[in-house]
């Protein structure tokens, strides 16, 4: 094993530092972390990163425009090493630093376990440094301090998410009909467009052996696969993304079975709110769970158990489904943001008759956290609220204000936003029929529907706390 002061450990400790030029090293992290299996995963490789943009844009800009300090000289402690060029810009502070310690403060804040690894992997970045003769101690020490409070800033921007699932009251009927243990009496849909829907059909039958587990294929009618399996079963099964749950969850309703969700799509966000966040989680809700009561909510008298909106959200759907096929999902959502930002007009309508201007209007079943741009979470699934979020188009530069609230985490407090709670809302359109969406699907509306809390709650299993 190399010594500290040797050619082979100083060698390393170059190459890390290499390896941290441009953030690749906290970039290839992220990778890492995106592709692994938990949503606080891909959560903590986001904030990592935006972390890092943020850290990197002050340390490497008007913190050295304001400092410009001198490169130390070479040293004995250098003097070994092969000779680098020296970059032109000031010393004071290290961005190198800045952006380790942001990437790992901000994953951390998601993810707790790697809060030991990565601030040793970004402290070895920061002594890297020291040691090859880029930065002295006290740059170190400043990169790490800008990097740390640009992870704790992005809180205000972006909230930590709660581990916990959202809090459900037990039904007080059970179910007529249980599955067994080992799954019998359940029939389950795979979706064959949420994900791997091949690994999700072995996987299920693996951990539920008397279960009916019912793959389908390209093109076969999801709706109808979910009738049918709603007849023969005690439960309404699906696994899928949150719009294949949506629509086992109107089956639900009206036959009066509970639903079972298993997380199968790109977001999950129902199956994660009642603690699923793997298959094995769904299985155990089965083996040792129970069933609990959650809200239904209803527009122009479609379910839906997470969202629905009005305005250019819908236009973004609409927008991001015809490019996604082509250039990619993600790709796709950033390309329509784009073209929604700049087209998008206010739409004219009268909200319980009063009449309103807006850019947009979400709808969340029960009270969403945080307030303003992007609610993430919710607390409860049965407090009986709708969240209406309205973003107004009537002031001069509502936009440009609307975006700049946004960036600056302050659009609870912007005079274009407005949030209220209630049980039912009635829209009427001023200009037409309305596009509509719930949960991330959308449709055609009428001129005029009402938005309301369905007076039955939805039994759905989950794992016992």
């Amino acid at each position: 094993m190399s010594r500290p002061g040797s050619t082979g450990a100083d060698a390393g400790l170059l190459l890390l530092g290499r390896t941290a030029d441009n953030s690749k090293l906290w970039l290839a992290i992220a990778a890492v972390l995106a592709v692994s299996k938990g949503r606080f995963r891909r959560r903590a490789a986001l904030r990592g990163l935006f972390a890092t943009g943020l850290a990197s844009a002050v340390a490497n800009g008007p913190l050295k425009l304001a400092v410009r300090r001198q490169r130390p000289a070479r040293g004995r402690l250098t003097a070994h090493l092969p000779l680098l060029p020296k970059p032109s810009t000031s010393s004071f502070p290290s961005g190198h630093t800045a952006s380790g310690f942001a990437f790992a403060a901000g994953a951390a804040q998601e993810v707790p376990a790697l809060a030991a690894p990565l601030l040793g992997v970004a402290g070895l970045v920061g002594y890297s440094r020291v040691r090859v003769g880029a930065h002295r101690l006290s740059d170190v020490a400043t990169g790490a301090a800008v990097g740390a409070g640009a992870a704790l800033l992005t809180r205000r921007l972006w909230p930590v998410a709660p581990h916990e699932p959202a809090h459900a009251r037990t039904a007080l009927e059970p179910a007529e009909v249980e599955p067994s243990p080992k799954g019998g009496g359940l029939v389950v849909v795979v979706n064959p467009s949420a994900g791997s829907s091949q690994r999700a059909a072995r996987k299920l039958r693996e951990e539920l052996p008397e279960a009916d587990v019912v793959e389908l294929g390209e093109g076969d009618d999801l709706l109808a696969a979910l009738k049918e399996a709603a007849g023969r079963g005690c439960a309404v099964g699906v696994a899928g993304g949150d719009g294949s749950v949506n629509a086992a969850a109107a089956l639900a309703a009206e036959s009066g079975k509970p639903l079972f969700v298993v997380p199968g799509g790109t977001l999950n966000h129902f199956a994660y709110a009642l603690g699923l966040e793997s298959i094995a989680d769904a299985a155990r809700a089965v083996r040792e769970g129970r069933a609990v009561s959650v809200d239904r909510a209803m527009i122009d008298g479609h379910t839906f158990v997470n969202t629905a909106s009005i305005g250019s959200y819908v236009d973004l759907v609409d927008a991001r489904e015809r490019l996604e096929d082509t250039i990619g999902k993600w790709s796709a959502v950033l390309v329509a943001l784009g073209n929604v930002l700049r087209r998008s007009e206010p739409i004219e309508l009268e909200l319980d008759g009063q009449r309103r201007k807006v850019w947009m209007i979400f709808i969340g079943n029960c009270r969403y956290l945080p307030s303003g741009f992007a609610p993430s979470w919710r607390e409860r699934l049965d407090d009986g609220q709708l969240d209406i979020r309205i973003i107004d188009g009537t002031r001069p530069w509502s936009r440009a204000r609307l975006l700049l609230s946004v960036m600056t985490g302050r659009l609870a407090r912007c005079g274009a936003y407005e949030q209220r709670y209630t049980r039912s809302m009635t829209v009427r359109s001023l200009s037409g029929r309305l596009r509509l969406a719930r949960d991330g699907e959308t449709f055609d509306g009428p001129e005029e529907f009402t938005i309301a809390k369905a007076d039955e709650p939805l039994l759905v299993y989950v794992p016992a706390p």
